[in-house]
């Protein structure tokens, strides 16, 4: 579980819009001030899009075009990529069980 690792949890920029969007439509505001307060504690550590990834972001969505793979999960792949990291906590393994990264074979999504 996520709530048990000793391993920093890292959460791309660009996932903060689509957290809130989605706290928004469906609980309550509420949720977004407690993970604005966690971040804000050192529970997760926000990572900024570089210019590479934008690089790697607009090939990832070239690329993926036939699945309609928007900016935000390019990002994430772009950012896991650059970090080396072969794990990703996801709801979305429509996509991220499809997209093929650089570093490893496939990314290992959690929860398994």
């Amino acid at each position: 579980m996520i709530e048990e690792t000793n391993e920093p949890l890292l959460i791309p920029a660009p996932i903060l819009v689509e957290l809130d969007h989605l706290i928004h439509r469906s609980l309550s505001p509420g949720v977004l001030v407690a993970l604005l307060a966690d971040i804000d504690s050192g529970a997760y550590q926000v990572v900024d899009v570089t210019s590479t990834d934008h690089r790697r972001i607009a090939e990832l969505c070239d690329r993926y075009s036939d699945m309609d793979i928007g900016y935000v999960d390019a990002a994430v792949l772009a950012v896991v990529e650059r970090l080396g990291e072969p794990k990703l906590a996801t709801l979305d393994r429509r996509h991220f069980g499809v997209l093929r990264p650089r570093h490893v074979d496939a990314l290992r999504l959690l929860p398994d």
